[in-house]
């Protein structure tokens, strides 16, 4: 079938998708209040159904008053109940799979569930919106031309019980439609590898032989991968290998810390990057115009939205609103209720919301990564546009970093550590100390009344890493690959301490 033919026929079937869209757009807090029903009504005879009595909730005050806020360790009794086999525990139809987490904020593993109604009605309609709202943005697209470069989780899957566990990504890549294979590569067999380098090289070989028109994955993954290809081909940029090339789909991390990177191997005015949000728990935004750093809440995929005010979180007075009482501006801890039964969780990311007509966000950290140790309340967002201001004015760039508190002992004060891998250093690594500082102060009032005159935090202190540091770190705590990334920012010293053990104190 000519290509022209087959875009159309594409776009045509996406397009019908924009419709329902818009019906979110325009009613989203009664879209999300009808879901919520839904989903109580459906869940009315399961274990927690009865024990919460969904039956009788009629409203969202009943519903808040009735099901308390709930962490993972808190209902993973219930969990391990349902890898056993068990069912109707907190979802009426069987739970087959459980996506085992990246484990980033606990070393213990997560096994999250994944019901066939958050595989189809969520994940996998998140994969159709995102092209469909790249295709309506872009006409001329020749996304049908080639195949998509996905680059998932190094995770094998392990039966257990009648269920499986596993990386998210192995587990979409194992229940796709066998027609998805024939549009996106590696194939199957070379994605689950689970030996990261084994098959680091193994996508390299597969890859460079097919036409690619779009690469998606976590930035700081696939980075790694283009340079591989690039180092195997000997060739000067991605483009020469894949001329199709158009676009880069990505979620996970932040983005801008590798932006420049990217562009220097991607080197096209119009070459587009989309970015998602999405986590083994669900599919929760994507990027809806070209160019954009806004992300639009995707309202109907089975989740329900609650949020806490980070400035209420973990205090007496913190409160939980729903998604019509949110702010522009405010950061906010998300809570989900999902059509795989997870109710009112924690799921430990945070967003700020650019615009509430429609529902926007940006992701801006983690509940557990930042550090707040002399109220400073430095989170992932300050950091990195903190770092990108200082590597521009300095000239540098950064593949990896983390920070940590240097305690308070006797009479000294406290400060922040960090170490940073750099790709180009700095000439001057005092001047990129200064403005890394000053940068600080200029995106997180908090940390700026800590620092004036010293009074409570000294000047940072910045360790350079030598190369790999961060990949060996990953390897030896078996993260290489996936969703697997680096902490970013944390209030204890326990990754610092062992990345500067490893570091071999070869700091500034």
């Amino acid at each position: 079938m000519p290509i022209p033919i087959v875009n159309s026929i594409a776009s045509w079937i996406l397009k019908k998708r924009l419709h329902q869209i818009e019906l979110f757009l325009k009613y989203p807090n009664e879209v999300q209040q009808e879901l919520l029903f839904n989903l109580l009504q459906k869940a009315k005879s399961t274990e927690i159904g009865r024990a919460c009595d969904f039956a009788t909730i009629t409203d969202y005050k009943t519903f808040a008053e009735r099901i308390p806020i709930t962490t993972y360790e808190e209902i993973e009794p219930q969990i391990e109940r349902a890898r056993k086999g068990e069912t109707n525990i907190f979802w009426p139809t069987p739970i087959k799979w459980f996506a085992k987490s990246s484990g980033t904020t606990n070393a213990k593993s997560k096994f999250i569930p994944v019901s066939q109604d958050s595989l189809e009605n969520c994940h996998y309609a998140a994969s159709k919106d995102l092209l469909c709202i790249y295709l309506h943005n872009n006409p001329e697209s020749q996304l049908f031309v080639g195949k998509s470069l996905r680059l998932g989780g190094s995770k094998e899957l392990y039966k257990e019980n009648g269920t499986a566990f596993g990386d998210l990504s192995a587990i979409l890549i194992d229940n796709m439609p066998f027609w998805a294979e024939f549009s996106s590569t590696p194939s199957n067999e070379v994605s689950l590898m689970s030996d990261w380098e084994i098959k680091l090289q193994a996508i390299v070989d597969e890859t460079i032989k097919e036409k690619v028109s779009s690469l998606a994955g976590v930035p700081s993954w696939m980075l790694v991968l283009m340079n591989k290809v690039m180092e195997t081909t000997e060739k000067e940029h991605l483009l020469e290998i894949w001329p199709s090339l158009e676009v880069y789909f990505h979620g996970g991390v932040n983005f801008d810390p590798y932006r420049d990177q990217y562009q220097k191997l991607l080197p096209r005015s119009d070459f587009r990057y989309y970015e998602i949000y999405n986590a083994s728990e669900g599919f929760f935004a994507i990027q809806d115009h070209n160019d954009s750093k806004e992300l639009l809440l995707m309202l109907d995929y089975g989740i329900f939205y609650e949020f806490i005010p980070m400035d209420t979180y973990g205090t007496v007075s913190e409160k939980v609103i729903p998604l019509s009482d949110v702010e522009v501006g405010k950061n906010y801890a998300i809570i989900i209720t999902t059509n795989a039964g997870l109710w009112r969780y924690k799921i430990g990311d945070t967003v700020r919301f650019t615009s509430v007509n429609p529902y926007r966000v940006k992701v801006s950290g983690r509940t557990k990564h930042h550090i707040n140790v002399f109220g400073e309340e430095l989170i992932i967002e300050n950091a990195e546009a903190a770092l990108r201001k200082a590597t521009q004015l300095t000239e540098s760039e950064i593949l990896d970093y983390t920070a940590g508190p240097i305690f308070m002992e006797g009479k000294s004060k406290g400060a922040h550590e960090w170490v940073i891998e750099f790709k180009t250093p700095p000439r001057n690594f005092s001047e990129f100390s200064k403005v890394l500082d000053t940068s600080l102060k200029e995106v997180n009032s908090d940390y700026e009344a800590k620092r004036h005159n010293n009074t409570t935090l000294n000047a940072p202190r910045i360790h350079a890493a030598r190369e790999n540091l961060f990949y060996d770190w990953l390897k030896i705590n078996d993260k290489l690959g996936g969703q697997h990334k680096v902490p970013r920012l944390s209030n204890t010293r326990e990754f610092i301490e062992e990345l500067l053990e490893m570091n071999q104190n070869n700091g500034l």
